[in-house]
C-alpha cells in the first residue's frame, strides 16, 4: 500500500472515530421534587446522578427534562421522550412502560395541622377529611383505590402545604422527607404547624419508566439495570448517597 493512500486511510479512521466512541442519548423527563430531584439542587440530586451515571456505565448519555408531573408521564406514554421519573410502583404502569429494578425512596404518608387530633388506625377512619393528592401520583396501593375518601387533586406538593396551613384540607399525602423538606424551604416560620403521621402509609421504593413507544425500549431498560447492578455493587450509589444526604 503506497504511504500517501496509507495516509488518507489513517486520517479518515480518526475523523470517524469520535462518532463510534459517542455515547448513545436518551431523553427522561421528571419533575422538581426536592430533596428527591431538582433542577436547583447539586447535580440536580440524587436521583439524577444515580440515573445519569447508571446509564453512563451502559454506554448512554441521559438528558433530563423538567415538566409538572402530569405532562411528566404524559409525555413519556405518548413516547415523545424514552421514559420518565422517578415512580413508584404500580402494576398499571406495564401498560404504557417497562419498570426498573427498585433504588431507595423513603416513607409516604399523611401530613397534618399539629393543633389537630387526627388519627387512625385504617383509612375508613378519614373518611370526614378532605385530603389533598397531587394529580397523577402513585401513592399507596390500598390509599389510591380508595374510593371512599374525599381526595382533592393540585399540581403539586407544595399547594397542599398551602392549603393545609390556610384549613383548606385536613391532610394531604406525600413522601415524609419530600414534605419537610419544601415545609423548611418555603415556610420556615411553620415549620412547627405541621407535623408527619406515624407511622407511614407505606416505604416506597423509586423507580425509572422506560416507554413502550420509545425505540429499543427493551435494550434502554437493560442498560439502566445493568449501570444500576454496577453502581451499587463497586460503591458508587452509596457514594451517592451519603453526597447527597440520604
Amino acid at each position: 500500500m503506497k504511504p500517501r493512500l496509507l495516509y488518507v486511510i489513517c486520517i479518515l479512521t480518526l475523523l470517524c472515530l469520535p462518532n463510534f466512541l459517542e455515547a448513545k442519548k436518551i431523553t427522561l423527563t421528571t419533575l422538581d421534587w426536592e430533596p428527591y430531584i431538582g433542577k436547583k439542587l447539586n447535580g440536580n440530586g440524587y436521583v439524577a446522578e444515580v440515573a445519569k451515571e447508571a446509564f453512563k456505565r451502559s454506554g448512554y448519555e441521559l438528558e433530563i427534562k423538567f415538566y409538572p408531573w402530569a405532562r411528566t408521564k404524559f409525555l413519556a406514554v405518548k413516547g415523545d421522550v424514552d421514559g420518565y421519573f422517578p415512580e413508584y410502583y404500580d402494576e398499571k404502569l406495564k401498560e404504557h412502560s417497562l419498570i426498573s429494578e427498585p433504588f431507595q425512596g423513603g416513607p409516604i404518608g399523611f401530613f397534618k395541622r399539629i393543633k389537630n387530633d387526627i388519627n387512625y388506625t385504617k383509612l375508613t377512619d378519614l373518611k370526614k377529611y378532605k385530603i389533598g393528592v397531587v394529580r397523577g401520583y402513585v401513592n399507596e396501593k390500598e390509599f389510591d383505590n380508595a374510593k371512599y375518601l374525599k381526595k382533592d387533586e393540585v399540581k403539586d406538593d407544595l399547594t397542599n402545604i398551602k392549603k393545609l396551613l390556610g384549613k383548606r384540607i385536613d391532610l394531604f399525602v406525600a413522601d415524609k422527607f419530600v414534605g419537610l423538606y419544601l415545609l423548611k424551604q418555603n415556610f420556615p416560620d411553620k415549620i412547627d404547624k405541621i407535623t408527619f403521621i406515624e407511622p407511614p402509609l407505606a416505604n416506597n421504593d423509586l423507580f425509572i419508566c422506560i416507554s413502550k413507544k420509545t425505540k429499543n425500549y427493551q435494550e434502554k431498560m437493560k442498560a439502566f439495570n445493568d449501570g444500576l447492578k454496577a453502581i451499587k455493587k463497586d460503591g458508587t450509589f452509596a457514594k451517592i448517597l451519603k453526597k447527597h444526604g440520604f
